[in-house]
C-alpha cells in the first residue's frame, strides 16, 4: 500500500517543475490528483510558463499510474476560479480532499533593473498576488472542503530559503519575492493554529535553488553573470549548487503522509545548508 493510498491531493502550479514532480510522486504512492495550473504567460514575468499540453501530458502520466486525475486551467490570483476548481475536482474524485499543495509561484527577475515606476509596481503586485494571495486563495478554497470531508488532512506551502532569510541586491524582483515568501510564514502559522482542531496540519518547505523553469532560463543565466556576488551569498555549504526536484518531493511526502502526522506549523528547509551561510 502506498503512503497516501486512497487520498486526494489538490496541487497548484502542477503542470511543470515542483508541482509536477509532487503530483507524480503522490500518484505513485496512491493518491488521486487535482492538478491546477494557469498555463499562461504572466507579465512582467519574462520566462516561459507551461502550456495546456503540459497539463494534459501530466494527466496522462497520472492515469498511466492507475490513479484518477482532474485538471483545470485556473490562475491562483482568481479566488473564484480556484474555489470552483477545488469544488469541481473534489466532486469528480469522490467527495474528499486530504492534501493541498499550494505550490504556484513566480520570480519576475530581469537582467536590468527596471526604473519605470509602473513596471516596478507591476513586478511587486504580480509577485505578491501570485506568491502570497494565491496561496491564501488556495487555502480559502480548500479548507472548507477538507472540513466537510471530515478526514483532517495536510497542507504544504512551497516556500523558499528566502522566506527564512534574505539576500538583497537593489533588485525589485528579489525584494518582492522575499517579501512574498516571508508573508507566507505568517500565513502558515495562523492557518496551522486556526485549523488544528479539525486535524488539518499546515507546514511549508523551504528549498534552496532547485533546477526548475523558474531559474533554468536564459534571463537567469545572464542575471547570474551580471551579479556573481549574489550567487556567492545565496550558495549552499554542502557541495552542490542545486538540489533535485525529488529532494523537495520527498520532504513534501513526509509532511503529508502518516510519517508527519504530528507535525504542524513547521518551516522545513531543504537547503543544502544555505541557511548556515
Amino acid at each position: 500500500m502506498g503512503r497516501v493510498e486512497g487520498k486526494v491531493a489538490f496541487i497548484t502550479g502542477a503542470a511543470r517543475g515542483q508541482g509536477r514532480a509532487h503530483a507524480l510522486r503522490l500518484a505513485e504512492e496512491g493518491a488521486d490528483i487535482i492538478a491546477i495550473d494557469a498555463c499562461a504567460s504572466m507579465d512582467p514575468v519574462q520566462y516561459a510558463m507551461p502550456d495546456p499540453a503540459e497539463l494534459d501530458s501530466l494527466a496522462k502520466e497520472i492515469e498511466a499510474l492507475d490513479r484518477r486525475v482532474f485538471t483545470r486551467i485556473a490562475d491562483v490570483r482568481d479566488g473564484a476560479a480556484i474555489e470552483a476548481a477545488a469544488k469541481d475536482g473534489v466532486e469528480a474524485l469522490g467527495g474528499r480532499l486530504d492534501i493541498v499543495l499550494a505550490n504556484a509561484g513566480v520570480w519576475a527577475v530581469s537582467v536590468d533593473e527596471p526604473t519605470d515606476p509602473a513596471v516596478r509596481r507591476a513586478v511587486w503586485k504580480t509577485t505578491l498576488d501570485i506568491n502570497t494571495t494565491g496561496v491564501w486563495n488556495t487555502v480559502e478554497a480548500c479548507i472548507p472542503l477538507m472540513i466537510a470531508a471530515g478526514n483532517g488532512g495536510a497542507i504544504v506551502f512551497t516556500n523558499s530559503i528566502q522566506g527564512l532569510r534574505y539576500a538583497s541586491n537593489h533588485d525589485i524582483s528579489l525584494t518582492a519575492y522575499t517579501a512574498s515568501k516571508h508573508a507566507l510564514v505568517g500565513l502558515l502559522r495562523c492557518t496551522a493554529r486556526d485549523y488544528a482542531e479539525h486535524s488539518i496540519r499546515v507546514n511549508s518547505v523551504h528549498p534552496t535553488g532547485v533546477l526548475t523553469g523558474m531559474i533554468n532560463h536564459e534571463i537567469m543565466g545572464a542575471y547570474a553573470e551580471k551579479h556573481p556576488r549574489l550567487g556567492e551569498v545565496m550558495g549552499n555549504i554542502l557541495p552542490t549548487p542545486l538540489v533535485d526536484l525529488a529532494d523537495i518531493t520527498e520532504a513534501v511526502l513526509y509532511l503529508v503522509s502518516d510519517s508527519g502526522r504530528y507535525i504542524t506549523g513547521v518551516t522545513l528547509p531543504v537547503d543544502a545548508g544555505a541557511l548556515l551561510k
